[in-house]
């Protein structure tokens, strides 16, 4: 059993304290409205869930020092736009070590903070663990004890699983999931595309309408999360487009029915007022596009829905401007040119290598050279952040997403797959065509058993004296070198001869 403190007592906080507490865990609810918690005591109903019996065993308080206190998990509850002043009130109580999760979806204005970083900014030097856990889950139907997945996205997979141990049951499935900016970007940004197909709906467009929006709509989160270094399986998992269809098509969903009314014509404030809770997709929307103008990441579905909601445009104008852009290619021009190279004849000899490729630095590039001069097209298997945790169990500086950005962009590299496990490269031999296995010589006689695929295996030797791990030591060394240089960079002059000049 274990202490759980929930700061919130929304529709999500009370479904998710009910079905805790009835799992046998010792639940307290906190709420920043002294009323709410008298009425939740005395009627033990949820307004917005009037079929829920909240059980007996479940208390509440007014003191958020005693929900926070002594708690295992302490669950963060609150819409996004009070989890600042949440966590601000919370934080001299939270206790070093302390577990806390997130069920909050938003980005931050002015920070584009997501929800984790709000919590931890608040935290300051305190050392806490902090959980995402989002996923495709209706209140409505967790209430009910309908089957349910979600995500527990942590760094640290142990306390991932931590939190996946006391959250799963019989009715809610929990998987656990090292990207958490991906999961936090997914549980954002899905909202204003909710809304872009509850706006279809409410114009009386019809399913064909729905489809694209969803599936286009992934495809922007997906490209605006690749381009912030997001782990790409997230877009297809439970966080991404899971998450994305429940809130696009539920009728619980109050993005889906705030758009359906501003697609009717009520005006977007008083539409938002009718639904009666918090709008999160309307409230995303600017730090969304603060983030795809950083990102350089284009948006038209949420440009569109943001013309609609904060510029006055109409719908139908909306949707007339989405439906007569430019003419592309549902593919990039990258990726058909790859598939191209990969039906090409047996005159293209095709070469892959396998490697983390972190710190990426001289001797990787030498490798790719290496390599890339061993045949015609160079294919590099970058391990995933996943596999290289719970397989290699080593952590690395940058996610793979950052790891395959920065090799991509080395002119050796033709191609950049995803390396999940060690049984794949059998596989890979096959699907890629490959005639030329190569690693470094550190790795010699590993992997001669591609050799039964009718491939060739080459160990190459390492360029002296460069590794990952020796720049870490050097760059750590460097740093304790007495006389090491400490200037800033404001303190040089880059013009001397401008002296002269004045």
């Amino acid at each position: 059993m274990a202490s759980i403190g929930i700061l919130g007592a929304g529709t999500w906080g009370i479904a998710l304290a009910r079905m805790l507490t009835n799992c046998g865990h010792d639940v307290v609810v906190w709420s920043a409205l002294p009323e709410e918690i008298e009425a939740l005591s005395a009627t033990r109903r949820q307004r917005n869930l009037p079929d829920m019996v909240i059980p007996e065993r479940t208390r509440f308080t007014k003191d958020i020092a005693v929900a926070c206190a002594g708690r295992d998990v302490l669950l963060f509850a609150v819409p996004s736009v009070f989890v600042r002043a949440t966590a601000k009130a919370a934080a001299p109580h939270i206790p070093e070590g302390q577990v806390i999760v997130d069920v909050a979806k938003g980005i931050e204005p002015g920070t584009l903070y997501t929800m984790t970083q709000v919590i931890r900014d608040e935290m300051g030097d305190r050392r806490v663990s902090v959980v995402a856990l989002s996923g495709p889950t209706h209140a409505e139907e967790v209430a009910r004890d309908l089957p349910t997945t979600i995500v527990s996205a942590c760094t640290d997979a142990d306390v991932a699983r931590k939190v996946q141990d006391v959250f799963m049951n019989s009715c809610l499935r929990v998987y656990t999931n090292p990207d958490v900016e991906g999961v936090e970007l997914c549980g954002a940004v899905k909202n204003i595309i909710a809304l872009a197909a509850g706006i279809s709906a409410g114009l009386g467009f019809g399913d064909n309408t729905k489809a694209a929006l969803i599936t286009r709509g992934m495809a922007e989160i997906a490209r605006l999360g690749k381009a912030m270094g997001c782990y790409e399986q997230t877009f297809a998992g439970l966080a991404g487009i899971g998450d994305l269809v429940v809130t696009a098509t539920s009728r619980h969903s109050r993005n889906n029915r705030c758009g359906e009314l501003i697609g009717q014509g009520v005006p977007p404030k008083e539409a938002v007022e009718r639904v009666g809770m918090v709008v999160e997709g309307v409230n995303a929307i600017p730090a969304t596009l603060q983030l795809a103008r950083r990102y350089h990441v284009s948006m038209p579905i949420t440009e569109a829905v943001d013309a609609v909601v904060n510029g006055g445009m109409a719908p139908r104008d909306a949707v007339d401007r989405l439906m007569s852009r430019e003419k592309r290619s549902e593919i990039g021009a990258a990726v058909q040119y790859e598939r191209a190279m990969l039906r090409r004849g047996s005159d293209t000899k095709r070469v892959i290598t396998y490697g983390t490729f972190d710190l990426l630095h001289y001797g990787h590039i030498n490798l790719f050279r290496r390599a890339k001069a061993l045949g015609d097209y160079l294919i590099v298997a970058i391990s995933t952040d996943e596999f290289n945790w719970n397989e290699k169990h080593k952590k690395c500086y940058f996610t793979y997403e950052q790891r395959k950005a920065l090799v991509e962009a080395v002119r050796y590299v033709d191609l950049v797959i995803p390396e999940e496990n060690w049984d794949q490269k059998r596989r890979d031999m096959h699907e890629y065509h490959v005639d030329t296995f190569v690693m470094g010589d550190d790795w010699k006689g590993k992997f001669d058993f591609l050799k039964e695929e009718g491939v060739e295996v080459v160990y190459l030797p390492r360029t002296p004296e460069i590794s990952s791990t020796q720049i870490r030591r050097d760059l750590y060394d460097a740093n304790a070198v007495e006389g090491e240089s400490r200037v800033s960079h404001d303190d040089i002059n880059t013009d001397p001869g401008s002296e002269g000049r004045r």
